[in-house]
């Protein structure tokens, strides 16, 4: 389990991290989310021992994280850090001996994920021939190769097609599944939902947001009726509550303030032809935008 514990980070006067505080059990994928200068990238760091926190402890399996402990941690970025030069199996062998693998492990199981994401034929192939895709692929083997206990994804579908973006899902929900604990870091709210349990969103290094997902979507009081039939618009924008209507070439999307709301709207086309009448939670998205937003304007 990773326990991170009231940590902080300044750059001179930048405080960067401010008091943070999760924890990410064993087989769990956790959220951390927030806009470019949230602190993510630096919260990364430090979990990895790259940096210091100037306050607050991180401890993997009750162990202060240095160098005899992240070799068992796992890392994939959206900027590529592979050595382009090199061949993949190479490149491979390179980043497992650092993990302290041996070749043997190492070339077995680069060849089986290799094979699972259909690049086998690229394993003598250099870096820099491959795609933005393959590159991607290739990034994410080097993060699992030594079978972590925990595991970092910041943007890990960058360049990946829907196709290659269902491979990685299973690959990451497989490593759940064994017991890896998983920080996932998206600007894409919906992989956030697909994946993660609990989540914190930061601005400016605060904690703005925590907790399970479920909670959240639950205690967040606006919800989202979805209506295919005949409706005015215009009557419906008067119901007290209804904040506000978006139509799409399907159906109607009606934004409202709380659950008081739903039967007045019911009320409101009842005698209408209606052929979908759906409540839905608010999406991860807008409780994104609405928690940054008033974080900015206070």
């Amino acid at each position: 389990m990773l326990e991170v514990k009231n940590i902080s980070k300044s750059y001179g006067r930048h405080l960067a991290v401010d008091h943070l505080s999760f924890e990410v059990k064993q087989g769990e994928i956790f959220g951390l989310l927030g806009e470019n200068g949230a602190g993510k990238t630096t919260t990364f760091r430090m979990i990895m021992g790259l940096l210091e926190p100037n306050s607050g402890s991180i401890t993997l399996d009750g162990e202060k994280i240095d160098y005899t402990v992240t070799d068992s941690i796992g890392f994939v970025t959206e900027e590529r850090s592979l050595l382009t030069k090199l061949t993949v199996q190479n490149q491979l062998l390179y980043y497992g001996i650092l993990k302290g693998m041996s070749e043997d492990v190492i070339l077995k199981r680069l060849d089986e994920w290799l094979e699972r994401f259909g690049i086998l034929e690229y394993k003598n192939r250099k870096i820099k021939e491959l795609s933005k895709g393959n590159q991607q692929k290739i990034q994410f083997i080097a993060g699992i190769i030594n079978e972590p206990k925990l595991l970092i994804l910041d943007e890990p579908f960058s360049g990946l097609d829907p196709i290659n973006v269902k491979m990685f899902q299973e690959a990451i929900l497989e490593l759940k599944e064994k017991g890896c604990s998983i920080i996932f870091s998206s600007h894409q709210m919906e992989h956030i939902e697909l994946f993660c349990e609990k989540l914190v969103i930061l601005v400016k290094g605060k904690v703005v947001l925590s907790g399970y997902l479920k909670d959240i979507k639950k205690e967040y009081r606006k919800k989202n009726i979805f209506i295919q039939g005949d409706i005015s618009v215009d009557k419906l924008k008067k119901v007290p509550g209804v904040l506000d209507i978006v139509s799409t070439p399907k159906e109607y999307e009606v934004k409202i303030e709380s659950e008081k709301v739903v039967d007045s709207v019911f009320q409101a086309i009842s005698k209408n032809k209606i052929t979908k009448f759906v409540v839905e939670e608010a999406s991860l998205n807008e409780i994104f935008i609405e928690k940054v937003g008033e974080s900015y304007d206070k």
